[in-house]
């Protein structure tokens, strides 16, 4: 809850430039509707499945409350600069810190996708009737009475979504603020969960919570939640690991170079 005290607070500081992330996502989820809208079977996976790389997409979130916090000027300079210049300080372009943002990027994307295709498959295969308008999915799968369908969806999606909130609950933040490699991050997020079992467990729940607000608000419940989760996940990253001891990932500094090539 703290978390989400300082979220609200650099929203606040930041102003547009945090909304601006919500008021994208929502249009780009009203984009997703718009497309699958009679293909109701698609749209649940899509919808949930476009939340599995909500940690990438708030890569920006997380240097506005670092610039906050650091007693920088938060605006869309960060945000530009994060997005554009970040690996500006990398001596080697070719080596794997890099590209790790990257390819976590693609990682997601690939779960993500790998989760649309398995959601429309189920409902597809195992809905007694073609599911293509959100009330039919309610009506045939959600209030089914002879039926486990929504069941198994919720567990599937379950069993898809918990190592994907463990593999990156704080690893996005780490990775933006420290030189860092993919898998030691992934390790870090996971040995994270597993150290703080039941807040994470509990903060997967508010992440849910807000995000089902959101969705259910006609995306419009989005503008205010991508950001406050963003800018949250931040501090709980902040609160949760101590990367004092690695070296810093300035975005937009000098070019690094290895010591043992100065």
């Amino acid at each position: 809850m703290a978390w989400l005290a300082l979220a609200w607070r650099d929203m606040a500081r930041a102003g547009w430039s945090s909304f601006a992330h919500g008021i994208a996502l929502a249009v780009f989820g009203a984009g997703i509707v718009a497309v699958a809208h009679h293909r109701f079977w698609l749209l649940a996976g899509a919808l949930s499945g476009f939340l599995v790389v909500a940690p990438v997409l708030a890569t920006s979130l997380y240097a506005l409350s670092r610039a906050l916090e650091r007693k920088e000027t938060a605006d869309w300079g960060v945000v530009f600069k994060t997005w554009l210049n970040w690996q500006n300080s990398h001596f080697n372009k070719w080596g794997n810190d890099y590209w790790c943002m990257v390819q976590f990027g693609a990682l997601l994307a690939l779960a993500a996708t790998g989760w649309v295709l398995t959601s429309a498959a189920l409902i597809t295969l195992l809905a007694p009737v073609p599911i293509n308008t959100p009330l039919e999915f309610v009506h045939h799968v959600m209030l089914a009475q002879d039926s486990w369908l929504f069941e198994l969806w919720l567990a599937l999606g379950g069993v898809m979504a918990a190592p994907m909130f463990a593999s990156s609950v704080v690893s996005m933040p780490l990775l933006l603020d420290r030189r860092i490699s993919l898998l030691q991050a992934v390790l870090t997020s996971w040995r994270t969960v597993l150290a703080n079992p039941v807040p994470m467990a509990f903060w997967a729940a508010l992440i849910m919570g807000f995000t089902l607000l959101g969705l259910g608000s006609l995306l419009l419940g989005l503008i205010p939640v991508i950001p406050m989760l963003g800018h949250a996940s931040w501090h709980a990253y902040r609160d949760l690991v101590d990367a004092s001891a690695l070296p810093a990932r300035e975005a937009y500094s000098e070019p690094y170079i290895p010591q043992g090539q100065r």
